[in-house]
């Protein structure tokens, strides 16, 4: 059963193919041509056989009147009779009988037909009694009749009139009158049986040569058709299926000078020429790879070059930015070391100065710290610090970022509103830098809102792209255009001098790139800030319980 598809699939391409539509096409015209010749051959010999027949009839019903007239003239029936059943015996003979101008039956072979009376539509009669006046003279066709006896067999019948001639009108014995010119008919019946028999016999013999015939024209036409067709055809199915397979230049073996040589040919230049473009595509391709590699090696050298420059100025900037905070902080710090030192050279050695050595020294320390928090931040945004990966839940390190600045938000009079999806699922990421992130991102929109304001806190998953978001949105002051373009860039700020070098954004931006994390930032001046920290999100890590924090729309202020 599973090898009947494959089969009548193979099969119905064989029948597809063009030798085997030429050799159907053949094979159906050569059928109908000998199978008209064949009833044309058969009706011939029929019409043939039936016209010897017919000849023969003639002969006999001829000769049996000639052979019978001396019995006539003699009035000697019994003669006559026993010369009528002696020729009613011959071979093929079915009967004979003979008809009075009445239509009775005055002698016949056949004892049950006797002294009766035939209607004059019967088929011995109706050749001369068709019409009103019975005919005198019948033509040569209208004495033959073809019957079927009650055994079914054919049987032809010839009727030949008997003249009333001068020998018999003046015959003393039994004189017709002259005036009568048919004394009566005699019918001649021949059985066809053996006719026919001979044509059954001759129509077989006719059928089987001409299926032999027939069979041995088609495997001519058959090979005829796949050595002048089929084969080259083949030949060029296969070329293009290995033209197809990238074998360029692959020829064809040519041997007829006709349209499918001609064809052939065509295939083989064509073959030839995509083989020749085919090798100079190759080699163009090679050159161009060359010169593209030239051209990369180029642009490499161009970009380190411009990444060294831009590096270079990168350096320049930073020693600017540095030079530029440092030097206030060490200005002051130099001012009061010159006061403390001018006030212990004093006379008193500075005991009457005691609140103000206090307050220098303060001073002093309190500008150290400034110059150390600002190298210290310097040296994180430059040093990759190790990420410590642990699931994580982000609800719990946003509420816990929110704790700590809680009071400054209230102090300001910022309200914070909550957002938090309650069926997040756990993050693998380094809790502590993530709220590092999050401190810095609440701390900016905090700087951005110093009338007050509100801020809001989102959580979401993106089950699609498999991340986790995390939003915080503010609507304060906004960021213009130019500074938004470069807000992830160091020492880029909008605060004012001494609140910040512009490396806190750059600081969180590396902190989530080491996660695989990403951030990204819109703002519209007047209408507040929006940044989106994106961070990947594993579906394999067991989810929290969905009570642990559930502030889907909780409000802190």
């Amino acid at each position: 059963m599973p090898d009947t598809e494959p089969t009548r699939a193979r099969l119905l391409r064989a029948t597809q193919t063009l030798s085997a539509k030429l050799n159907i096409l053949l094979l159906s015209a050569m059928v109908a041509i000998f199978a008209l010749l064949g009833y044309l051959t058969v009706r011939l010999h029929r019409q043939h056989l039936e016209q010897n027949t017919l000849l023969v009839a003639e002969r006999i019903s001829d000769v049996i009147k000639h052979g019978t007239t001396e019995y006539m003239l003699r009035n000697d029936r019994e003669g006559l009779y026993q010369s009528i059943r002696t020729m009613a015996a011959g071979p093929g003979m079915e009967k004979i009988r003979i008809f009075d101008q009445e239509g009775k039956i005055t002698y016949t072979t056949d004892s049950g037909e006797h002294n009766r009376v035939v209607d004059k539509t019967e088929e011995a009669c109706y050749a001369c009694h068709a019409q009103s006046q019975p005919l005198a003279r019948l033509n040569r066709p209208d004495r033959f009749r073809i019957y079927r006896n009650s055994a079914g067999t054919r049987v032809l019948g010839i009727i030949t009139p008997i003249e009333n001639q001068p020998s018999c009108s003046n015959a003393s014995c039994h004189a017709h009158p002259a005036g009568q010119q048919i004394l009566g008919v005699l019918d001649t019946n021949l059985s066809l049986a053996k006719a026919d028999v001979q044509l059954a016999q001759s129509s077989r013999r006719m059928i089987v040569y001409t299926g032999c015939a027939l069979l041995l024209i088609a495997l001519l036409s058959w090979f005829f058709v796949w050595e002048v067709v089929g084969r080259p055809v083949k030949a060029l199915e296969r070329g293009t299926d290995r033209l197809a397979a990238g074998d360029l230049g692959y020829q064809i073996d040519v041997r007829s000078k006709d349209e499918i040589g001609e064809l052939a040919h065509s295939f083989n230049a064509m073959s030839s020429q995509l083989k020749a473009e085919h090798t100079e595509n190759q080699a163009w391709t090679r050159t161009l790879e060359q010169r593209v590699e030239q051209k990369t090696r180029e642009l490499k050298r161009a970009h380190e070059h411009a990444l060294h420059t831009e590096k270079m100025a990168s350096i320049g900037k930073m020693a600017a930015v540095l030079a530029h905070e440092i030097n206030n902080p060490l200005s002051g710090i130099l001012t009061y070391a010159r006061l403390l030192r001018k006030w212990i050279d004093s006379g008193d050695g500075g005991k009457n100065r005691r609140q103000d050595i206090d307050d220098s020294l303060d001073l002093i320390a309190s500008e150290s710290r400034r110059c150390g928090d600002l190298v210290k931040n310097l040296l994180t945004f430059s040093r990759t610090t190790p990420i410590n990966l642990q699931s994580t839940n982000l609800n719990q390190v946003i509420d816990r970022s929110l704790r700590l600045v809680q009071h400054q938000f209230d102090l300001a009079g910022v309200h914070v509103e909550l957002e938090l999806d309650s069926d997040l699922p756990r993050t693998v990421c380094d809790g502590a830098q993530i709220e590092q992130v999050l401190l810095g991102l609440m701390m900016n929109a905090l700087d951005a809102m110093p009338q007050g304001g509100n801020l809001w806190v989102t959580t979401k998953l993106d089950r699609e792209e498999g991340v986790v978001r995390v939003v915080v949105r503010d609507d304060g002051c906004g960021i213009p255009p130019e500074i938004l373009l470069h807000m992830f860039e160091p020492f880029l700020t909008t605060k004012e001098t001494g609140r910040g070098v512009g490396l806190g954004l750059a600081i969180s931006r590396s902190i989530l790139e080491r996660h695989n994390g990403d951030i990204e930032a819109h703002s519209e001046v007047g209408r507040g800030t929006t940044f989106t920290v994106t961070l990947p999100w594993d579906e394999s890590i067991e989810n929290p319980p969905a009570n642990e924090i559930t502030a889907a729309a909780s409000g802190r202020g």
